[in-house]
C-alpha cells in the first residue's frame, strides 16, 4: 500500500471520527445542556438529532422522567405539642434543566435532599398549627395540597417540578399511642357496659312479660279443666242416676260387687265384720 493510500485512509477515518463526535441525540424521556468548553451554552433540545463541534463542545443528559423521592420517617409537633411520626414522599422531574444543573450540578441525591429540606420545614409549619384529630383524618388531604403548591414555589428555583406530595403514614409517639389505646379501651368497656345493661333489663321485661302470660295461659287452662270436669261429673251423676233408677236392686247389687272387689284385692286384707251385717247380704 502506498503512502498516499494510507494518509487517504487516515483521513477518511478522522473525518468518520469527527463526523460521529458532530451529532448527538436527545430521547424522549432526557433533557441534555450542551456545553462550550465546560460553560453551559444551551438546553433547549427538542428530542432528536442535533449538531455540535467536536472537541470544543460536549453534551450532558438527563432522566426528565417522574422521580420520587421517599423521605425517611421523622417526628414533628401538633399544636397540642403532641409528637407524631409521619412518613411521606414526594413526586417529581426536571423542568428547567439549566436551572438543575447550575443548583445540583446535576445530582439527583443533592436534589433529593434539598427537596427533603423543603418538606420537612412545610410538614412541620402545617402540623404545628392543627390538632392530632385534623392531621390524622380532617384536614390531611388539605395538607398535602398546600405542601404541594408552596414546596413547588420554592423547587422552582432550582429548576425542579412537584407533581405531587404524599403522606404515607402517620403514627402517634408511643406514649400518646398508649394513651390513646387506654380511652378507647376505656370507652368500648363504658359502651359495652351500657348494652349489657340494655341487654339485661330487655330480658328482665321480656321474662316478666312471659311469665305473666305463662300464669295466665295456666289459670285459664285450670278453670277450663274445672269447668270440663265438672261437666263430666255431672254427666257421671246423670248416668248412674239414669241407670240406678232404672233397676235399683241390681244397681244395689253392682255397687256391692264393686265394694267386695275392692275390699279383697289384697289376699293379705283382713276385714273384721259381723255376718250378718249389711256389707254381707249378697252373700246369703
Amino acid at each position: 500500500m502506498t503512502q498516499g493510500k494510507i494518509i487517504s485512509l487516515i483521513l477518511i477515518v478522522a473525518i468518520l471520527v469527527v463526523g460521529s463526535m458532530s451529532f448527538f441525540t436527545v430521547e424522549e424521556r432526557q433533557k441534555a445542556i450542551l456545553f462550550k468548553f465546560g460553560e453551559a451554552i444551551s438546553s433547549d433540545f427538542a428530542p432528536g438529532l442535533h449538531w455540535k463541534i467536536p472537541f470544543v463542545n460536549n453534551v450532558r443528559k438527563f432522566d426528565a422522567r417522574v422521580q420520587t423521592m421517599d423521605a425517611k420517617p421523622e417526628r414533628y409537633l401538633t399544636s397540642e405539642k403532641k409528637n407524631l411520626i409521619v412518613d411521606s414522599f414526594v413526586k417529581w422531574k426536571i423542568d428547567n434543566v439549566s436551572k438543575f444543573y447550575t443548583a445540583t450540578g446535576g445530582d439527583t441525591e443533592t436534589a433529593n435532599i434539598r427537596l427533603s429540606q423543603i418538606i420537612k420545614d412545610g410538614l412541620r409549619g402545617e402540623f404545628g398549627k392543627r390538632a392530632i384529630r385534623d392531621v390524622v383524618s380532617g384536614e390531611r388531604n388539605q395538607i398535602m395540597d398546600i405542601l404541594t403548591t408552596e414546596a413547588n414555589k420554592q423547587a422552582r428555583e432550582f429548576g425542579i417540578d412537584i407533581i405531587d406530595v404524599r403522606i404515607k403514614r402517620i403514627d402517634l409517639d408511643k406514649q400518646i399511642s398508649e394513651s390513646v389505646y387506654r380511652r378507647m379501651e376505656a370507652e368500648r368497656q363504658r359502651v359495652a357496659k351500657e348494652l349489657r345493661a340494655q341487654g339485661e333489663q330487655e330480658a328482665e321485661t321480656i321474662r316478666a312479660k312471659a311469665d305473666r302470660e305463662r300464669t295466665v295461659i295456666l289459670a285459664e287452662a285450670f278453670r277450663k279443666a274445672e269447668q270440663i270436669r265438672g261437666e263430666g261429673d255431672r254427666e257421671a251423676a246423670n248416668i248412674y242416676a239414669g241407670a240406678y233408677s232404672q233397676d235399683k236392686e241390681f244397681y244395689a247389687f253392682y255397687r256391692s260387687l264393686n265394694a267386695y272387689r275392692n275390699s279383697f284385692a289384697n289376699k293379705d286384707d283382713i276385714l273384721v265384720l259381723q255376718p250378718k251385717s249389711e256389707f254381707f247380704q249378697y252373700f246369703k
